[in-house]
């Protein structure tokens, strides 16, 4: 019963707690008019904010499988600026003047301060707003990492698609007076990929590969091309009674692509690995990405188009 009475008393009191997240003991360790800033834990189990640092940490491991840098965890594996360093340099192709490897707190800061300067050099020319600094990058703060990591993918149009619209409650810290007091705030991660990607960032030059020279050079034979390569699909995809007449439109949700490569390679493709009726956006991209995984499976480069 005394159980059930504590309970009745903390719900009808919680309207009027400021805060209902727990403040760990170092978080009350401030000077008068310091504030630190933490993730609601609500937020942190937020399927979209978890895709949002899962695709990010998948996009970092990617850039740098030549590196032999596998990353786990973002704040535990990026605040000392080791893997920021080599991921500026991958993605910018330039080398840093910095030394490799920093085991003092002053080493750390100071190579963290010329990666986000190099950052910066980058960033500012179109607009972008800084909201992260050496402090907190150093001291782990998710946000500021989280708030860099899309600014860098969208600044160098990494081949991801970043969930739109992740937004996490943030508590925020104050000492006032001897007091502790505590404000939320809404802390916007990402709005809508394609609009952040055009007003920010003009698209960048595409390497060209032989398509490109035919577009300029050899229009007139463009439909020649679409035909024989026509012709080698239906060649496999009629095994399937399957048919294809147009390239542009029957290619785009991935399911001809997957079911090619099978074919191609000689094997079956389990059907709950893809969706053979893809509906929606997701899904298609969804098929694409899988065909461009087989792809590479079978030997091929990684190819330079975005499954979007």
């Amino acid at each position: 019963v005394s159980d059930l009475q504590e309970e009745g008393k903390n719900a009808i009191n919680a309207p009027m707690n400021p805060s209902t997240v727990d403040i760990h003991p170092e978080d009350t360790l401030l000077e008068e008019n310091e504030e630190r800033t933490m993730i609601d834990p609500n937020s942190k189990e937020d399927p979209k904010f978890k895709e949002l640092i899962k695709v990010l940490i998948d996009w970092i491991n990617d850039v740098l499988v030549e590196e032999r840098i596998i990353v786990k965890q973002l704040e535990e594996d990026l605040y000392d600026g080791q893997v920021l360093q080599k991921l500026l340099e991958k993605l910018a192709d330039r080398k840093l003047n910095v030394a490799e490897v920093t085991q003092s707190e002053i080493g750390q800061k100071q190579k963290l301060q010329t990666v986000l300067e190099a950052v910066h050099d980058l960033l500012r020319p179109h607009g972008w707003t800084i909201k992260w600094n050496v402090d907190s990058i150093h001291g782990k703060n998710l946000i500021s990492i989280l708030h860099l990591l899309v600014a860098l993918a969208m600044h160098f149009r990494a081949p991801i698609r970043l969930p739109e619209h992740v937004s996490v409650q943030v508590v925020v810290v104050r000492k006032r007076e001897g007091l502790l007091q505590t404000t939320h705030v809404t802390e916007e991660l990402t709005t809508t990929t394609e609009c952040i990607d055009f007003f920010f960032f003009p698209p960048l030059k595409p390497e060209r590969d032989a398509f490109d020279t035919l577009f300029d050079h050899a229009p007139d034979k463009l439909s020649v091309v679409k035909k024989s390569l026509i012709t080698f699909v239906n060649k496999h995809l009629n095994k399937l009674n399957l048919e294809v007449t147009e390239l542009e439109t029957q290619f785009a949700d991935g399911v001809y692509l997957v079911l090619l490569m099978g074919l191609l390679e000689d094997y079956f493709v389990p059907l709950h690995n893809f969706y053979l009726t893809p509906e929606s956006f997701d899904q298609k991209v969804h098929n694409v990405s899988f065909a461009f995984e087989l792809m590479q499976d079978g030997g091929l480069k990684k190819p330079k188009a975005r499954p979007e």
